[in-house]
């Protein structure tokens, strides 16, 4: 029995991919030419490491990035948070200022 792999792709980084035997879609994150090994996430969000040959025995389909998937939403989510603690510290800022503004304010009554 000869079993041949009806389509060979190399792993791409961020190419999206169908293993049409386990029916599951995937994304490559990295390739390591050194080791020969690659990383890919499921849909579900699931990290796994494999090596190139157990990559060669897949059949395999290129597919478009699944409908709802976007990388840029977690970046977006990322700077959504630093803008959110970038905002906290100069709260805490200004409230530094508004007491140095009021112990002028004393300091000027205690005068007169």
């Amino acid at each position: 029995m000869v079993f041949a792999v009806s389509r060979d792709y190399e792993p791409v980084p961020g190419q999206w991919y169908q293993n049409v035997e386990e029916e599951e879609s995937f994304r490559v994150l990295s390739v390591d030419e050194d080791s020969e090994r690659l990383e890919i996430e499921y849909l579900d969000g699931d990290i796994e490491e494999i090596d190139l040959e157990a990559w060669r025995e897949m059949d395999l389909e290129r597919i478009e990035e699944p409908e709802g998937w976007s990388e840029s939403d977690d970046e977006e989510a990322e700077d959504d948070d630093d803008w959110e603690e970038d905002e906290e510290e100069e709260e805490d800022e200004d409230d530094d200022d508004w007491d140095e503004d009021e112990d002028d304010a004393d300091d000027e009554r205690d005068e007169y």
